[in-house]
């Protein structure tokens, strides 16, 4: 019996130093970066990206959900695709995607509204990412500490492999930090709102920063039984047709807006799909010289506009007045938009709430979040150095093992 323990303890034990021995090695190899110091937007122009749009063609989209995957070790194992697609369609969803851990679903791949879609990321303290229109699954991970060159090198990893990405959920267990999100570039999308977790303070920090940052508001939800992480949050693409092309062109270019939906004490599925008959429509956001005016349906409780560092600019109360002049200082303005839950008794509580895409300052050329860190070759040779101690230490404990095995 003791030389069976001894043995699983030695498998069990060669099993983690070599875990660790690919972790060491991994780390050893990361770049370090040199990040430029931010720089708000400027320039005598400004980008709106709602310019020509309409009060149709939007679709009601949600891009993280999870169903049953790997074996059912992950979150989400009692979920079916054919359940999430029922209650989805029930909720007047236009394109309900499955975003599972390190998988590609192919369900649905022959129906108009199928994007390929999943979430990156199996390391501790859940910074993640969300890869819409994905071609490949990235199988590289900082699982154990990451700081900001380590961040930007898996942005720039997945840029390639996919149409869109997304850093998901960024506030969740303090996954990116403000400094964090004020340095980083390459990345598409912010996954502002989520069943979870508001990350407003992290999306505005990205703007403040001069980055190209639209929002994305999704579930995140692993129980389809379940009506409270259903239908909570979600986002409204502009597009002219139901397909993957024309929405990931949209979400690229930010012709969408996320929501946060309202919904009732202990609601059932068959009240929030009433809900979601009458939840409001954007109708227009235009630009008349440097004032910004809005236009939405349904009875408007308040509205913000909002501005560098997260300040607001502008609140406004009531149908009216829902526009905002820009000053020489303004180098973005986000609007959030609070419609009346009940229109009989409006005192009682809010209810929908839309968070827009930014207008912003420009000077002509169509903005993208592009790279802007470089790699500091010199540092990333001296912390290579410096962590070489770490891989011997792996080596010569696997070694000692070994030794300690043969027999005297």
């Amino acid at each position: 019996m003791k030389k069976i323990a001894a043995r699983v303890f030695c498998v069990l034990a060669y099993f983690v130093l070599f875990l660790l021995l690919l972790e060491a090695i991994l780390y050893f190899t990361a770049p370090v970066y040199d990040f430029s110091e931010p720089k708000p937007f400027s320039g005598n122009k400004f980008f709106n990206p709602y310019d020509g749009i309409d009060s149709l063609g939007w679709r009601k989209s949600n891009f993280h959900f999870h169903v049953k995957e790997w074996w059912g070790l992950t979150a989400g194992r009692s979920n079916t695709p054919g359940e999430l697609y029922k209650v989805y369609k029930q909720m007047n969803y236009d394109a309900p995607q499955i975003s599972n851990y390190q998988s590609i679903s192919v369900e649905f791949r022959d129906s108009a509204f199928y994007i390929p879609v999943y979430e990156h990321g199996f390391g501790l303290r859940k910074k993640h990412q969300m890869l819409i229109g994905a071609r490949e699954v990235l199988w590289l991970d900082y699982s154990i500490v990451q700081n900001l060159s380590h961040k930007q090198h898996i942005l720039n990893l997945l840029r390639p492999q996919s149409a869109i990405v997304a850093i998901a959920h960024p506030d969740w267990e303090g996954g990116y930090s403000l400094k964090d999100m004020r340095y980083l570039s390459n990345y598409d999308m912010l996954e502002v709102l989520d069943n979870n977790w508001r990350s407003l303070p992290q999306w505005d920090a990205a703007l403040s920063g001069g980055h190209v940052a639209w929002i994305l508001a999704d579930d995140d939800a692993h129980n389809i039984k379940d009506p409270y992480q259903i239908q909570r949050c979600a986002t409204y693409i502009h597009s002219p047709f139901l397909h993957k092309d024309s929405m990931i062109s949209s979400l690229k270019s930010g012709k969408a807006y996320g929501v946060e939906i309202y919904m009732g004490n202990n609601w059932t599925f068959e009240q929030k799909a009433g809900w979601a008959k009458r939840i409001p429509k954007l109708q227009s956001v235009r630009m008349a010289g440097d004032t910004l005016k809005v236009s939405v349906s349904g009875e408007v409780f308040k509205v913000m506009f909002i501005g560098q560092d997260g300040r607001i600019r502008k609140s406004v109360y009531g149908a009216k007045g829902h526009w905002y002049k820009f000053t020489p200082e303004d180098t973005y303005i986000r609007t959030e938009i609070t419609f009346i839950a009940h229109h009989t008794h409006p005192t009682i509580g809010s209810g929908d709430i839309f968070y827009l895409n930014p207008v912003f300052r420009y000077n002509g050329e169509f903005p993208v979040n592009d790279l802007k860190a470089e790699i500091n070759w010199p540092r990333t040779w001296i912390f290579r150095f410096m962590t070489f101690g770490s891989l011997v230490a792996i080596l010569w404990a696997v070694w000692r093992l070994r030794k300690n095995k043969k027999p005297n």
